[in-house]
């Protein structure tokens, strides 16, 4: 169900690719949306990714915007230097179980 959500946001991000940057956040709202469906169920992804598409307009003043997901912190024993080579996205603590999203653009 994931894989229908991502797919017109790929083809959207490979098009907006060509035309100069309009989004008042960092990141893009596409890329908001591509991290939330990512990681998030997709009923929560939609409800958040149409919020962030609401707020990018003139009434608000934009600015830097992470995705907070809940996440359960795997135990230690899962974490072996295969699995941190290959992480994608560091979960930066908010509380009580919430964390943001940043993606780490040098991992791959």
């Amino acid at each position: 169900m994931k894989r229908f959500y991502q797919i017109p946001l790929n083809a959207y991000q490979s098009i907006s690719r060509l035309l100069p940057a309009s989004c008042r956040y960092h990141p893009s709202c596409s890329e908001y949306a591509k991290w939330q469906f990512e990681l998030n169920r997709v009923d929560k992804a939609f409800a958040q990714t149409t919020l962030r598409i609401l707020r990018c307009n003139q009434l608000f003043d934009g600015g830097i915007d992470y995705p907070i997901i809940a996440y359960k912190t795997p135990h230690l024993l899962c974490l072996t230097t295969t699995n941190i080579k290959k992480m994608k996205y560091w979960f930066v603590p908010k509380g009580k179980g919430l964390f943001y999203v940043i993606k780490d653009y040098g991992a791959y």
